[in-house]
C-alpha cells in the first residue's frame, strides 16, 4: 500500500504542477489530455514551466532532485529556461532548520555545539538533496584555529529514499516482465545499483573514506584539490572537513576575469576523469557543477576543487581493460575491433556477425569525429547506440551505469567551459599511454616483482613434488598433475622472460659501446 500511495502522490504532483503539459503535448489522443484536465481541476499554472518543474522535483524528494541535477548539465538537450532553473537544484535546495542541524551535531558528538567549535554559522552556505553545509572554526589539538565545513545529513532521509526505491523496484519488475527489452536492460539490477549508492550516500563516514581515498589517488597530479577529513569529528550523520575556498565552475565569466585559462581547465577536467577511471578505477560519480569549484589562491591557481563524495564509482581490472580497449579502438575508428570486443566480452550473442555489428557502430559514430564539442551530443550518440544495441541484443551492464552518468556530467561541464573542446583528441593520447603502460616493460616488471615471492617459494618445491608423483602415482590424480605442469610452464615462461630481458639489456650495452667507438672515429 505504501508503494501505491507513493505512486499516487507522484501522479498528483505531476498534475498539480502541470508537468503533464510537458509530457502530453505530443499525444494525439484527446481523451488522455481530457482526463488529465479533469484530474487537475483548480491548479494554478501562472508560474513559468521551468519553475513548476523545479518545485515539483523538490516536492518529490531527493531521488528526483538528483535526476534534475543531472538534467541541468545537458543544455544541449533542454530549453534554456528549464536548464537555468534546474541548475538551482545543485546548490539552492531549500535548507532545513538550523536548530535541527545543531541538534543532530550535538546528538552525534554528545557535546554542545559551542563546545565543539569556536564558532558555528547557523546559516547554511549550501543545501542539497541529502545534506546541508555550515561553516565553522575548530581549534586543533595544537591550539591553532582552523576553518572547517560541517556537513549535516537531512533528517528522516532513509524512509523517504526507501519508499522511492521500493516504487522503482516495483516498476523495474513491470518493465522486466512486460517489456520485450526487459531482460536485456536488466532494470532490477540497475535499480539495485542505485539502491547501493544512495544508501552509501546516507553514511557520511563512508563519504569521508571516499574523499580520503581520492585525495591519496590525486596526490602529485596538481590538477585537483580535495578537502582533508577531520576524523575526530566524523559521524554517520555529521562530517567535518577542511574548508575550501573557490569559485563555482558554473561562474565561467568570473573565472575568465580572474585570469583562469578556460580551455586548459576543460582539458584538465577530461584528464582528471580518465585518470580516475582508467588509472585508479575509483572515480567521483557526482560531478555536477554544484560539486565543482576552481581555486583562485596564488599557490593553487586554476586547480579544480572537488566536493561531495557520497557517490563514487569503482571498476574492476577487467572493466578498465575492456573499456580502455573499446575507447582506444573507437578513437582510432577501428569499428571492427569495437565489434569484436563486444562479442568477446559476452555483451552480445556469440553468433553475432562481426561485419554487421561493425557497420552499425560505424554508422552511429563516424559522423561525430573531427567536430568540436559544441557540435556533438553524447546524449544523441548514446541514444543511437542504444537503438543499435536493441537490434543486436546487447545486454546492459549495471556496473557501468554510474560511469555513463559521469561521462554525461563531464560532457556538460566541458560544454559550459569550452564548446570548442575536441573531446576525442584530448582523451586519445591519455588512453594510448595507459594501454602502453598496461602491456609495456613497466607493467611486465611490476608483475614480475609482484609474483616473485610466490615463485621463490615454489621453485625449490618443484623437484620434490615431481619426485613424489613419480614414486606414488596411485595417490595422485590427473588434476594435480595438470596443476603441477601448469605451474612449471608458468615458471619456465618467467625464466624465459627474465632471460630475454637480460639478453636485451646486454645487447643494448654492446650497441651503445659500439656506437661510442664509432663516434670516436668520426
Amino acid at each position: 500500500m505504501s508503494r501505491l500511495g507513493r505512486g499516487a502522490f507522484i501522479v498528483f504532483i505531476v498534475l498539480r504542477y502541470g508537468l503533464d503539459e510537458l509530457v502530453l503535448s505530443s499525444f494525439q489522443k484527446p481523451w488522455i489530455r481530457l482526463l488529465a484536465r479533469i484530474l487537475s481541476v483548480g491548479r494554478d499554472l501562472r508560474s513559468p514551466r521551468a519553475v513548476r518543474l523545479r518545485e515539483a522535483l523538490e516536492r518529490l524528494g531527493p531521488i528526483f532532485v538528483k535526476f534534475g541535477q543531472v538534467l541541468s548539465t545537458r543544455r544541449d538537450l533542454l530549453p534554456p529556461d528549464i536548464a537555468d532553473e534546474l541548475a538551482k537544484l545543485q546548490d539552492r535546495v531549500p535548507p532545513f532548520s538550523s536548530e535541527v542541524a545543531v541538534a543532530t551535531i550535538e546528538r552525534a558528538f554528545r557535546q554542545p555545539v559551542d563546545t565543539i567549535f569556536e564558532s558555528f554559522d547557523r546559516q547554511p552556505v549550501a543545501s542539497a538533496s541529502i545534506a546541508q553545509v555550515h561553516f565553522a572554526t575548530l581549534r586543533s589539538k595544537s591550539g591553532q584555529l582552523r576553518e572547517v565545513a560541517v556537513k549535516v545529513l537531512r533528517p528522516g532521509m532513509l524512509p523517504v529514499i526507501q519508499k522511492d526505491l521500493s516504487l522503482m523496484r516495483m516498476m523495474a519488475g513491470w518493465v522486466e516482465n512486460l517489456s520485450a527489452d526487459g531482460k536485456r536492460l536488466k532494470p532490477r539490477e540497475v535499480v539495485a545499483e542505485f539502491d547501493k549508492y544512495l544508501n552509501d550516500e546516507l553514511d557520511l563516514v563512508r563519504e569521508a573514506s571516499n574523499a580520503a581515498q581520492l585525495r591519496r589517488n590525486m596526490e602529485g597530479l596538481d590538477l585537483v584539490l580535495i578537502p582533508e577529513m577531520i576524523w575526530d569529528y566524523c559521524h554517520n550523520e555529521v562530517l567535518v572537513m577542511e574548508r575550501m575556498h573557490g569559485v563555482p565552475i558554473s561562474h565561467v565569466d568570473r573565472l575568465r576575469e580572474a585570469g583562469v585559462d578556460i580551455p586548459k581547465l576543460a582539458r584538465d577536467g577530461v584528464t582528471l576523469f580518465f585518470t580516475q577511471v582508467f588509472r585508479d578505477g575509483f572515480f567521483h560519480a557526482d560531478m555536477h557543477p554544484g560539486n565543482i569549484q576552481v581555486s583562485l589562491a596564488p599557490d593553487t591557481f586554476g586547480r579544480y576543487i572537488s566536493l561531495d563524495f557520497g557517490i563514487v564509482g569503482t571498476l574492476t581490472e577487467f572493466d578498465k581493460e575492456y573499456l580502455a580497449q573499446n575507447f582506444t579502438a573507437f578513437f582510432r575508428r577501428d569499428y571492427k575491433r569495437v565489434a569484436e570486443l563486444h562479442i568477446e566480452s559476452g555483451w552480445v550473442p556469440a553468433d553475432t556477425r562481426v561485419d554487421e555489428l561493425e557497420a552499425a557502430i560505424r554508422a552511429v559514430c563516424e559522423p561525430y569525429f573531427d567536430r568540436p564539442l559544441k557540435e556533438i551530443s553524447l546524449g544523441m550518440v548514446l541514444m543511437r547506440l542504444f537503438q543499435t544495441s536493441r537490434r543486436f541484443h546487447v545486454e546492459i551492464q549495471p556496473q557501468l551505469v554510474l560511469l555513463q552518468k559521469t561521462l554525461l556530467n563531464i560532457e556538460g561541464l566541458g560544454r559550459q567551459l569550452d564548446p570548442e573542446l575536441d573531446l576525442w583528441s584530448t582523451a586519445k593520447p591519455f588512453l594510448e599511454k595507459w594501454m602502453l603502460d598496461q602491456i609495456g616493460p613497466k607493467k611486465l616488471w611490476e608483475e614480475l616483482k609482484a609474483q616473485a615471492p610466490q615463485y621463490a617459494k615454489l621453485l625449490p618445491q618443484l623437484p620434490r613434488l615431481l619426485n613424489d608423483y613419480l614414486k606414488h602415482p596411485q595417490h595422485n590424480d590427473r588434476k594435480q598433475l595438470d596443476l603441477l605442469l601448469a605451474e612449471q610452464r608458468r615458471t619456465n615462461s618467467l625464466l624465459q622472460i627474465l632471460l630475454y630481458l637480460a639478453m636485451g639489456f646486454v645487447l643494448s650495452l654492446l650497441l651503445l659501446q659500439m656506437w661510442a667507438h664509432v663516434q670516436l672515429y668520426l
